[in-house]
């Protein structure tokens, strides 16, 4: 029997793309199983086509490249899915790079479990120059949350799915949520409330160098507020009323306990400042319960 893989690569402007397709180009792929590599070019004029045709000539490697402007991750991600007609599609960075088993791993536990989805972990690589805290507590790498016993949401840093349950539900991301963040959160939790499955292969890895930029506290305290909007943006549509007065207090209180947790292990950059992190979700919730704006990241 033959596999069919096609990932989908959403990329704008930055040359570790071909680091990327480099890394796809050396999966080693289990017997009868072919792969695609989809690239989803979201700057205004196709600037990453040249990059792309020319890895794809000199890595032998099988792509599609697609142009989706503008400056809209969702508009990139949808182009994507409505590009794929393989049996299961895939979604990775370009910024990250995959093991060579990624897509061997992924399939292995898709396969083993019958999930709809499959999520890997995505390591984080810090350079040298980065605050020995933030490397020490490892903030920036990524890996699934399960809520009695299920994972309910998922990211598209390291995905793979089955196309036809993507398909069959009529799922895309919300362009309204593409310059914002969190339209991989909606996107896997309309999935999971829809009936698909979440599973996770913790050894299908892939990787992503942290840029200076997001290597501080500020930017890991505005992506978890945003996170934090995200969340509240669910809530809102499950509560109403005093339901969802209950749901900002709860939130509240919670970011109440964060606030005294980072102000008990103050000594602690690494403690302190997870503590703050995680208290940043909470007012994010808040502050999109009380109506405030979401924050746009991107």
């Amino acid at each position: 029997m033959t596999t069919t893989v096609d990932v989908g690569v959403c990329t704008f402007r930055r040359p570790s793309l071909r680091d990327t397709l480099v890394s796809l180009a050396r999966q080693a792929l289990p017997d009868g199983c072919s792969l695609r590599v989809i690239v989803a070019d979201n700057d205004e004029a196709p600037s990453a086509e040249p990059l792309v045709r020319a890895i794809a000539v000199e890595q032998g490697l099988a792509v599609t490249y697609v142009h989706a402007p503008a400056r809209n991750i969702s508009i990139a991600r949808n182009a994507c899915l409505a590009a794929a007609g393989a049996e299961w599609f895939a979604f990775i960075d370009d910024d990250e790079t995959a093991a060579p088993d990624w897509i061997a791993r992924l399939l292995a536990e898709a396969e083993r479990g019958g999930w709809d989805a499959v999520l890997g972990p995505v390591k984080a690589l810090y350079s040298d120059e980065a605050p020995r805290w933030l490397a020490a507590g490892d903030f920036h790498s990524t890996a699934p949350v399960e809520v009695g016993g299920r994972i309910l949401k998922g990211y598209s840093c390291n995905v793979l799915m089955r196309t036809r349950a993507v398909a069959e539900r009529g799922l895309t991301f919300k362009l309204e949520l593409g310059r914002q963040g969190g339209e991989d959160d909606d996107f896997f939790y309309r999935l999971t409330d829809a009936g698909g499955t979440i599973g996770y292969a913790g050894d299908a890895w892939t990787y992503e160098p942290v840029p200076p930029h997001r290597a501080r506290l500020g930017w890991l305290l505005e992506r978890s507020f945003r996170t934090g909007q995200t969340h509240a943006d669910r809530l809102t549509q499950r509560h109403r009323g005093p339901a969802r007065l209950a749901q900002t207090g709860i939130a509240a209180a919670k970011g109440g306990v964060c606030l005294a947790g980072a102000a008990a292990t103050a000594w602690s950059a690494k403690q302190r400042s997870r503590w703050l992190v995680r208290g940043a979700l909470h007012a994010g919730a808040v502050a999109r319960l009380a109506g405030m704006p979401v924050l746009e990241l991107y």
